[in-house]
């Protein structure tokens, strides 16, 4: 197939590029390289500098006639959106909606988008949340990559546009940037790893349901052919608290500090965990790689440099 990855030069993109590569496909990424970075990229693939909301989205579709697209171009910082939710519509809604009319327009047998089961379901009523959670979003953020969801669906009834739709939880793994955006794993890593302070924002005890990136890329392999017009959670079903992480992190690398503990920050929810059985039933995918694992393995990624 030829593929198309937005947000492929990524953390998370540029994984599923790799696992496409792998596996034999054309793959083509695009990324602005605002926090996507060209060494991430794999060497057989062909990137195109270029803005989700760029007008020439359109003529680049047109002209490479894609089999998919795998959607994770996006604003993924949940406190930005809450300070700056115009900038996280436009780019999560607007420039999602441009990707979905120029995949339309073009002939694109199917998107897989690259959803958010931990910023979606809110504060959730029950765990692990299945996907019969009610979507009940507390940051700009989780309410924008619900739309594009429901966008999806409004395509795939107007135009027959098929899509599949991976729901992450918290994900961690080697290219992860400890600056900005990053997620808690990386920004521990990298500090842990200088012997530098941590900080721990709230109380430690809100969880996580923690997902190693190598099991995202699988899920977009098996999305290629299945899960036609359905949601799926990706996790493991297990939260796992803040204040665990730092032990076990600390222990994996060596750290002898403690924690320093700051107020919590808006728009982040006490509790997460996903029950993906549904994935496991339709798309054949369960986690493999254990929490441990994935960390020593992002350890030994950083450490490498």
């Amino acid at each position: 197939m030829r593929i198309l990855v937005t947000g492929g030069a990524g953390f998370i993109g540029s994984h599923v590029v790799d696992a496409f590569v792998a596996a034999g496909h054309e793959v083509h990424a695009l990324d602005d390289l605002s926090h996507g970075r060209r060494e991430n990229l794999n060497p057989s693939a062909t990137l195109h500098v270029l803005d989700l909301r760029d007008p020439a989205l359109a003529d680049l579709l047109a002209d490479h006639h894609f089999d998919v697209v795998s959607h994770h171009a996006a604003q993924i910082d949940v406190r930005r959106s809450v300070a700056e939710p115009f900038l996280d519509a436009e780019i999560n809604v607007l420039g999602s909606i441009r990707l979905l009319d120029a995949c339309a327009k073009s002939g694109v047998g199917k998107v897989i988008y690259a959803s958010s089961g931990g910023a979606v379901y809110g504060e959730p009523r029950y765990l692990p949340a299945d996907e019969a959670h009610p979507i009940e979003p507390v940051s700009p953020y989780g309410v924008s990559k619900y739309v594009v969801e429901e966008y999806l669906r409004q395509y795939g009834r107007a135009f027959g546009l098929s899509h599949t739709i991976l729901r992450y939880p918290n994900v961690y793994g080697p290219r992860q940037d400890p600056l900005g955006e990053a997620g808690v794993v990386s920004i521990f890593a990298s500090r842990m790893l200088a012997q530098e302070p941590v900080v721990i924002y709230g109380s430690g005890e809100h969880a996580r349901d923690f997902l190693y990136v190598g099991e995202c890329a699988r899920a977009n392999l098996l999305a290629l052919s299945r899960g036609e017009g359905r949601a799926f959670n990706l996790g493991t079903g297990v939260g796992t608290s803040i204040n665990t992480l730092f032990r076990v992190m600390a222990e994996l690398s060596g750290y002898e500090l403690e924690p320093r503990y700051e107020p919590a920050r808006p728009g982040e929810t006490m509790r997460m965990a996903l029950d993906a059985r549904l994935a496991g039933a339709e798309l054949g995918w369960r986690c493999t790689t254990e929490l441990e694992d994935g960390l020593r393995a992002t350890l030994a990624a950083m450490r490498a440099g």
